[in-house]
């Protein structure tokens, strides 16, 4: 007897097949996975540097920590676009 997980995994692959990334795609994968994790974490320094220099500052403080929180989440929106081309691109040389 299949447990619930199973069977939701058999009619996950019937709706949406999963699609097998060649050596080259993971590896593209890999690199945009580092490339981001440097640049959020580069900007998340430099925004906290500027957060302790607008110390007395409360409103430009502020306006920096909505930064601290949206410029990551931008980064990370930017990322998956970019490994969903690479995913995409899979398809395509299958000739999908």
């Amino acid at each position: 007897m299949k447990t619930a997980y199973e069977l939701a995994l058999e009619r996950l692959n019937k709706s949406a097949p999963s699609v097998k990334l060649t050596d080259r795609q993971k590896q593209e994968l890999a690199e945009l996975d580092k490339k981001y994790a440097a640049k959020i974490a580069e900007r998340e320094i430099a925004l906290n540097a500027e957060i302790a220099r607008a110390a007395d500052d409360v409103e430009k403080e502020e306006w920096v920590r909505e930064q601290l929180v949206t410029e990551p989440r931008k980064l990370q929106a930017e990322l998956e676009e970019k490994k969903e081309r690479v995913r995409q691109s899979v398809k395509s040389e299958d000739g999908e």
